[in-house]
């Protein structure tokens, strides 16, 4: 069956911000906002947009063992950018039918928006390398172990490589190749410092018992 995005380039520049398009985003008629009406809303934008929408969520304060959550679709779609042979990201249907409560989404869409909007002031169109599909699928590779870094619920181990995603995201979406470089340098710090607290609490384990 043929993918209703292909055809459509990944990193295909686009003259609104992807805040300003977020800031559209309003509850459907039953007051729920679906996976559905954000990729309706983003289609145009690849998978820049959505690793963007997924990692800026885990920037904020959240519950423990929010970013169990959070980090699952942030792995669909690193896992898309390395191993689909389409150039847009797909949903399946059941994926695209979960929704979650309107009124909390927008409160959350209000939290994430100044996130957003201050990463953009500094993403422009520059320097882009990654001109082929194989390029991208290497930058998929390395998100998909960021978003397994944001997925484990290590202590403080969680924001940098989000933080990290987010810029890959926007810098993949607005062709900024000096923006992608920086992403990828913040995800390796991200990555040291992930297994440095894993190693420091494996080592206080073993001490205490």
């Amino acid at each position: 069956m043929e993918n209703p995005h292909d055809g459509l380039s990944g990193a295909q520049i686009q003259s609104e911000s992807l805040s300003s398009v977020l800031s559209r985003l309003t509850p459907g008629a039953d007051g729920r906002i679906s996976l559905n009406q954000l990729d309706e809303l983003l289609a145009d934008r690849s998978f820049g947009a959505f690793l963007v929408v997924f990692a800026l969520p885990n920037l904020i304060p959240l519950p423990p063992g929010a970013t169990l959550i959070l980090g699952l679709p942030l792995i669909m779609v690193s896992w898309q950018m390395l191993a689909s042979r389409y150039n847009r990201i797909w949903l399946p249907k059941r994926l695209a039918n979960l929704s979650a409560d309107g009124a909390r989404a927008m409160k959350l869409l209000e939290q994430i928006l100044p996130w957003l909007e201050r990463i953009e002031a500094a993403i422009k169109p520059r320097a882009w390398f990654l001109t082929t599909r194989r390029s991208e699928r290497v930058l998929g590779a390395f998100s998909v172990v960021l978003s397994i870094v944001v997925f484990i619920p290590i202590p403080f181990g969680n924001w940098l490589p989000a933080l990290a995603l987010a810029i890959i995201g926007l810098s993949l979406t607005e062709r900024d190749g000096y923006g992608i470089v920086v992403g990828m340098l913040l995800g390796v710090v991200a990555i040291i410092v992930a297994a440095m607290v894993v190693l420091a609490a494996g080592a206080l384990l073993a001490f205490l018992l």
